[in-house]
């Protein structure tokens, strides 16, 4: 089988005794980068010395044939450089392909950045969206970020800290300068700091640099009042676009707070 490993993202001590006894029992071992692979089982002190073979962005689509057929006959542990492969880093397109051949996939869960920053961040927690790195060049960025700026719900991002002042003020453009959020820098480590203020604050607090390992984390927009007649008008655009009167339904009642039930029947009604 396939087992996707989740590793410390920072503090050593958060190595399950599951990722140890896997480390010492594994055969073949592909790792998002093997260098990082043979410190980490030197780190925790493992003595087993697997096969380590590269598996990362350039060479996943390439390399996931093979380990697939290496699956069937022996266990394949993945790890990433930090937290859980398939995350915003290497192992999806392995795991496509060994669910379309029939070879199991299990994981070893630990470490996630996001959910540890969404858990100190202070912003609600009960339904978030993880949208990973935001595209690098200014009039993409702009572009994704004004497509979100009407989530509901919180937003977790990465991003590195060369960019994270550009970022934090592109979000206010965005999103408005006095949404709440908070920069995650460093969690687990030594120097971990977790700054909360409105966006427009934040990029002035990036702007002088920021070190370390880095998670912002946004709240959702503020729910609008919507009237009934304007939801069951925005319920038809969405169905005139291809979706299923239930789906759309659902979705404009989720946003609102209507009833899903009130609208389906309000735009059978009106046909």
């Amino acid at each position: 089988m396939i087992i996707l490993a989740a590793t410390p993202i920072g503090n050593l001590g958060d190595a399950s005794p599951r990722l140890v006894a896997a480390l010492e029992e594994a055969a073949t071992i592909a790792a998002e980068d093997t260098r990082t692979a043979q410190r980490l089982l030197q780190a925790l002190g493992v003595a087993n010395r697997p096969r380590l073979v590269a598996l990362h962005d350039h060479n996943e689509r390439q390399r996931s044939a093979d380990l697939v057929e290496r699956a069937r006959d022996e266990d394949l542990l993945v790890l990433s450089d930090a937290g859980m492969p398939t995350v915003s880093d290497p192992g999806y397109a392995l795991v496509a392909a060994a669910a379309a051949a029939g070879v199991t996939v299990t994981a070893i869960p630990g470490p996630s950045a996001v959910v540890t920053a969404l858990a100190v961040a202070g912003l609600p927690t009960d339904r978030f969206t993880f949208e990973g790195f935001l595209p690098r060049k200014s009039g993409d960025r702009r572009r994704a970020l004004e497509q979100l700026a009407s989530e509901p719900r919180t937003m977790v991002f990465f991003e590195a800290p060369s960019r994270l002042g550009e970022t934090l003020a592109a979000m206010a453009d965005a999103f408005g300068a006095d949404r709440p959020a908070a920069v995650c820098r460093e969690l687990t480590k030594l120097h971990e700091e977790v700054v909360r203020d409105g966006l427009g604050a934040l990029a002035a607090w990036a702007s002088g640099g920021v070190r370390g390992e880095i998670v912002v984390v946004v709240g959702g927009a503020a729910a609008r009042a919507v009237s009934a007649e304007d939801a069951v008008a925005q319920v038809q655009r969405m169905v005139g676009d291809g979706i299923r009167l239930k789906d759309a339904a659902a979705e404009v009642a989720a946003a609102t707070g209507l009833s899903s039930r009130v609208l389906y029947q309000a735009v059978l009604a009106a046909r």
